[in-house]
């Protein structure tokens, strides 16, 4: 008897990420389009009152992305050109080209090796006549121990602008990151909890650093196309100050509006899967996974894992092995200062950051995972990790 070959079982990728949408963000975008006003407009101004609320602040504004919020922050405490802006190497680009943006120069300062995120060490080490502002990150949702940075920075006049792009729904000091705070900058990038496709926020608790940034992100109009429909104004609309476009649209807080009725479930089944993930490789116990630090809690907004030194596999070999798996796992977060976009800047001596970026991976972690999905992580990262 002939003996036929069956193919080989091919199993579905498994994504690092999956942003959990459906049927309400449809309609609410649909909403949105039929009623005609899908520019900046009255859903944005709705979804800015309800993103206070949830981290308890005075004021948000909407824009474009997380980076334009911190390019607004930066404009707001005088930032520009002859100026230094601390910076954690270790998070996306986009914070240090946030300081390029208004002209000022960005300085790398090291992280902590566990949490990945700035201390006054580092950052005082950093620090030059010339620093007008830190970023302080709040790296892939694990809060940094923002409350000795003030204490360190304030005295000196020194601003502190806080990127919280991955943080929404993260806590510190028992409240949500970015409570009380002059400046925060949120991402709703969909790598993020909370998504608009591409958007970010702006929160302060100044009321009058919100009504500029308002003006700043529309050209710098003394009055809102939304205002002026509202109310009937006819007196036509000044040009206080040079100002962007920096501007969201109402389809995309539509969607925002339902996404953050989603962020309790979605951080609470996220630190569950990632709870597990501890539990199933308690057995290497040499591979660390990030946790919550002493001063809040994280939303997982990713779960990266970190390889130890002498770690018999590398860690872009063990990507490509989960990649063969089907497993679409990431490189850590990556080590701005080694990017050719950097090589202008002064060298910097960061260890930690060196360290945490060359050997972690970002594990596959979203809302609808299932734990047949985890097992399939685990052991294909098991497996990965024999030499």
């Amino acid at each position: 008897m002939t003996t036929v070959a069956q193919p080989p079982i091919v199993l579905p990728t498994i994504p690092v990420m999956r942003p959990w949408l459906g049927d309400e963000e449809a309609s609410a975008a649909a909403e949105a389009v039929a009623s005609g006003w899908v520019a900046q407009g009255p859903r944005v101004r709705a979804f800015e009152e309800d993103f206070a609320r949830r981290v308890g602040t005075t004021d948000a504004v909407a824009v474009s992305s997380c980076t334009t919020a911190l390019h607004l922050a930066l404009h707001m405490v005088g930032a520009g050109p002859g100026d230094e802006v601390v910076v954690p190497s270790f998070s996306f680009i986009a914070t240090a080209n946030a300081a390029r943006h208004v002209g000022a120069r960005p300085v790398f300062a090291d992280v902590d090796l566990r949490t990945g995120t700035l201390t006054t060490t580092t950052v005082e080490q950093a620090l030059t006549p010339r620093t007008r502002a830190v970023i302080v990150v709040h790296q892939a949702g694990v809060p940094a121990d923002t409350r000795p940075l003030y204490e360190l920075l304030e005295p000196r006049g020194i601003a502190v602008v806080e990127d919280a792009a991955c943080a929404i729904g993260s806590t510190l000091y028992d409240r949500p990151v970015g409570a009380g705070v002059d400046l925060a900058a949120f991402s709703f990038h969909p790598r993020k909890l909370v998504t608009t496709g591409e958007g970010g926020m702006l929160i302060t608790r100044r009321s009058e650093w919100a009504a500029r940034a308002r003006r700043l992100r529309e050209h710098g109009m003394s009055v809102s196309a939304t205002d002026r429909h509202a109310t009937g104004i006819v007196t036509p609309e000044r040009y206080l100050e040079p100002g962007f476009n920096f501007r969201m649209t109402d389809v995309q807080a539509a969607i925002g509006g339902v996404q953050l009725t989603r962020l309790p479930a979605m951080v609470a089944r996220r630190r569950v899967l990632a709870d597990r993930y501890r539990r199933l490789l308690v057995d290497l116990p040499e591979l660390r996974v990030v946790a919550d630090p002493p001063w809040g809690t994280t939303n997982y907004q990713s779960c990266w894992v970190l390889l130890p030194a002498d770690s018999p596999v590398e860690r872009d070999v063990l990507l490509e092995r989960l990649a063969r798996a089907g497993i679409s796992a990431r490189r850590g977060i990556m080590a701005a200062h080694l990017e050719p976009a950097c090589r202008d800047l002064p060298p910097a001596r960061l260890p930690a950051t060196e360290r945490l970026s060359r050997d972690s991976l970002i594990l596959p972690l979203f809302h609808q995972m299932t734990e047949v999905e985890q097992d399939r992580v685990v052991t294909a990262l098991h497996e990965g990790l024999v030499p």
